[in-house]
């Protein structure tokens, strides 16, 4: 037989010819495999390069809208939450109630911390008002009763509307929203932050079987878990009715003293740029231990800014006055004229929008003199809700105003009252007293089509 013969794995003998074939058509094969290989490696190589383009102009604008936020800790939250460099100018100077409760009750709280708020986002000023609970918001004197008492205004969960009216009423400032705060929230803050270095003033020892409350703390420096926070801001005296000292400030308000430094110094380890990863943590202890008025999406927006927040830039206070005992009863009567400074001293601007307010609503029976169908409204819906457009045109149709021109924005959270042609104080006042919401500015226009320009916002409801 011509040729080499081979054997196959069946034990079939192969002739050299008959293996070159084989092999050329296996080349051909292993060939064709190579070139689906070779365009598979370079689609796969065309992807990779899409995807880091993409990468990259996302990472590019991120960086571009960061730079526009502002760098650090405070830009990436505010991109990362969506903000523009128009958010922060959009926010205004929030005032709140803060009310801290406490009980070994569902159904039976007591209001033990009472403090008046306010932050500045754009300034990155804070000022904090201590309110004491024994505060005497009732008439006479002489008839005092602890159900006058400023706490007892706060009813188990209750007419938290009340206690800020009686707040507005002894400061004389406007104050839109609130947070009640059970003290289970401080003891999740504090243990989820790993403790709060914390120097306690005095040695405290103090036992209530009723509240089931066991107060026993060292004086010194030492690190509270959020059981230990608890106690120190709940102590106000011993078992043998020993407190603070005197040049610290006597019961309630070394109390408040101490709440108000406690804090402060929890704010500060709170804002640790390592505690953005308990971000979430945080948030959930909030949501389950806070009730507000504040929406989520108005909260949202003072976070960046919030997180950022140099507590060295915080104002403390107490509500001045002197205790009394009226009645038999132990009762904390506020100084009226001290009481105007510090709240100039904290909320100065706040105090004269609302004496300015004041003293322009004297001045409502000019108002009736002026036409108002010959005012002109421009009235653009900056809410977020579609339907409050039509809702507030109407409203001020029915109280005489003419409304000529209407349309969309972008969203805000503040409705803005702006006076083009400087009518007078009181009609800004009144308009914003039928909106019962608004900021009222004014702006000098020669050439104004319009007298006034309202932009709704999320807090036109």
């Amino acid at each position: 037989m011509k040729g080499k013969e081979e054997e196959t794995k069946e034990g079939k003998k192969l002739t050299k010819k008959e293996k070159k074939k084989i092999d050329k058509k296996r080349k051909k094969c292993e060939k064709k495999e190579r070139r689906k290989k070779s365009k598979a490696w370079k689609l796969f190589r065309i992807l990779i390069i899409i995807l880091l383009i993409a990468l990259l102009i996302f990472s590019g604008q991120f960086i571009y809208k960061m730079a526009k936020n502002g760098w650090g800790l405070q830009g990436f939250i505010a991109t990362a939450m969506g903000h523009d460099e128009y958010t922060l100018k959009d926010l205004d100077k929030i005032n709140f109630l803060l009310v801290g409760v406490s009980g070994c009750e569902e159904n039976y709280k007591l209001a033990d911390t009472i403090m008046l708020c306010s932050y500045d986002p754009k300034q990155q000023k804070a000022s904090l008002l201590s309110i004491p609970r024994d505060t005497y918001v009732g008439k006479n004197k002489e008839k005092a009763s602890a159900s006058y008492k400023i706490n007892a205004v706060y009813r188990n969960g209750e007419n938290i509307e009340g206690m800020v009216k009686a707040v507005e009423d002894i400061t004389n400032i406007e104050i839109d929203n609130y947070f009640v705060i059970d003290t289970e929230a401080l003891i999740q803050l504090v243990d989820a932050i790993g403790g709060v270095n914390f120097n306690v003033p005095i040695d405290m020892k103090y036992d209530d079987v009723t509240q089931d409350l066991h107060i026993n703390l060292k004086a010194g420096m030492q690190k509270l878990n959020g059981q230990q926070a608890e106690w120190l801001v709940r102590f106000r005296h011993n078992n043998d009715g020993t407190s603070y000292p005197l040049e610290y400030g006597d019961n309630d308000i070394g109390r408040m003293k101490t709440q108000r430094e406690f804090i402060i110094e929890t704010l500060k380890q709170t804002l640790k740029p390592e505690n953005i990863f308990k971000l979430n943590q945080i948030v959930d202890i909030a949501f389950k231990n806070i009730n507000t008025n504040m929406t989520f999406d108005t909260i949202k927006d003072y976070i960046p800014y919030a997180v950022s927040f140099n507590t060295e830039n915080l104002q403390t206070g107490v509500l001045p006055g002197t205790p009394e005992l009226c009645n038999k009863v132990w009762i904390y009567t506020v100084n009226k004229r001290e009481t105007v400074q510090i709240v100039e001293q904290l909320f100065k601007d706040q105090q004269e929008e609302k004496v300015e307010n004041d003293t322009n609503s004297k001045e409502k029976e000019i108002s009736k003199s002026e036409e108002k169908n010959d005012i002109q409204i421009e009235l653009l819906n900056g809410s977020g809700n579609t339907k409050n457009l039509s809702k507030a045109t109407e409203i001020l149709k029915q109280k005489g105003y003419n409304v000529v021109k209407t349309g969309n924005t972008k969203v805000i959270n503040k409705t803005k009252i702006v006076n083009k042609t400087q009518k007078s104080k009181t009609i800004s006042n009144e308009l914003k007293e039928i909106l019962k919401v608004g900021i009222i500015s004014s702006t000098s226009s020669d050439n104004s089509k319009v007298d006034y320009t309202i932009t709704l916002g999320k807090d036109y409801k």
